[in-house]
C-alpha cells in the first residue's frame, strides 16, 4: 500500500467537529447504558461482595489474638446501604468494563487504518481483562501483607475503629489504582503504534521509570511505610519491562510490514 493509500484510509475516517461531538454522545451514552445494567446486576450481590473485600482484612487480623473480636461498625443508619449501593457502583464499573472500552475503541476507531480498526473486539477484552486482573492482583496478593503490616504498627495498646465506609474507601482505592496500573502494557502498545515510544526509549528510562514508580507507590499507598511502596511499585515495574517487549514486538512488525511493502520510512529502533 503506498503512502498516498494509506493517507486516503485516514481521510475516510475524518468527520467534522460537530459528528465527532455526535459519536461521543453516542459511545458515551452506550458506555453508562452497560455501566447502568452492571451496577443493578451487582447490587442484588454487594453484601456477598463486601463479605469477599472483608477476607484479607479477616485474615490478618487472626494473626493478632488482640484484634479477634473487633467488628466493623457504622456511624449512622444509613451508612450500610451507602456502602453496599458503592460496592454496587464500583463493581458496575469492572463488570461493564470490556463493554466501556469496547465503546472508547469505537470512538477512536475512525482515526486508524482499516486494519487496525478491525481490533475492536480484542482491545476490549484485552483492556478489560488487565483492569480486572489489576484489582485481583491487589485483593489476593497485595491487601492482605499490607494490613498485616499496618495493624502490627499499632501493638497491643490501641485497638482499630474499624468502619464499614472507610474501609471500603481504601480497599476500592487500592483496587482501582491496580487496575489502573495494569493497563501500562495497553497504553505502551498504542504508544509504540503510532511512534512516540520504542523500546530502546522505554530501555535507557527504565532507572528513571524505577524511581517513578516508588513515587507513586508512595502516594497511592495509605502509609509511608517500603513495605506498601513495595507491594505498588514492584508490579508496575515488571509491568512497565513486560511493556518494553510489547514495544519491541510492535516495532519489528512494523519494520517487517514497511520493507515488505517497499517503503523506505520504516521506523528506526531507536526512534522517539
Amino acid at each position: 500500500m503506498a503512502a498516498a493509500d494509506r493517507e486516503a484510509e485516514l481521510d475516510e475516517g475524518r468527520m467534522p467537529f460537530l459528528a465527532h461531538l455526535r459519536e461521543f454522545r453516542d459511545r458515551l451514552r452506550n458506555a453508562a447504558i452497560c455501566f447502568l445494567i452492571a451496577t443493578v446486576v451487582c447490587w442484588f450481590f454487594a453484601k456477598d461482595m463486601y463479605a469477599e473485600l472483608r477476607v484479607p482484612l479477616d485474615h490478618a487480623m487472626a494473626n493478632y489474638p488482640q484484634f479477634a473480636s473487633i467488628k466493623m461498625k457504622y456511624n449512622v443508619l444509613t451508612e450500610p446501604f451507602w456502602v453496599y449501593m458503592s460496592v454496587a457502583l464500583w463493581s458496575g464499573v469492572f463488570v461493564a468494563s470490556p463493554l466501556i472500552f469496547y465503546q472508547l475503541w469505537q470512538f477512536i476507531a475512525p482515526g486508524l487504518y482499516k486494519h487496525e480498526r478491525r481490533f475492536g473486539v480484542v482491545f476490549a477484552a484485552i483492556s478489560g481483562l488487565f483492569f480486572v486482573s489489576g484489582a485481583l492482583f491487589c485483593h489476593q496478593l497485595v491487601l492482605e501483607p499490607m494490613f498485616k503490616y499496618l495493624l502490627g504498627m499499632t501493638g497491643s495498646d490501641a485497638e482499630p475503629a474499624l468502619t464499614m465506609s472507610g474501609y471500603l474507601d481504601l480497599t476500592r482505592d487500592m483496587m482501582l489504582a491496580f487496575g489502573a496500573v495494569f493497563e501500562m502494557p495497553i497504553i505502551i502498545y498504542f504508544l509504540a503504534k503510532v511512534g512516540l515510544v520504542t523500546h530502546k526509549s522505554l530501555w535507557r528510562f527504565n532507572r528513571w521509570f524505577v524511581v517513578i514508580a516508588f513515587i507513586i507507590g508512595a502516594v497511592l499507598t495509605p502509609s509511608a511505610d517500603v513495605v506498601s511502596q513495595s507491594l505498588m511499585a514492584l508490579p508496575m515495574i515488571a509491568l512497565y519491562n513486560l511493556s518494553i517487549i510489547v514495544a519491541w514486538v510492535v516495532v519489528r512488525n512494523k519494520r517487517k510490514a514497511a520493507q515488505a511493502a517497499g517503503f523506505d520510512d520504516a521506523p528506526p529502533d531507536d526512534a522517539a
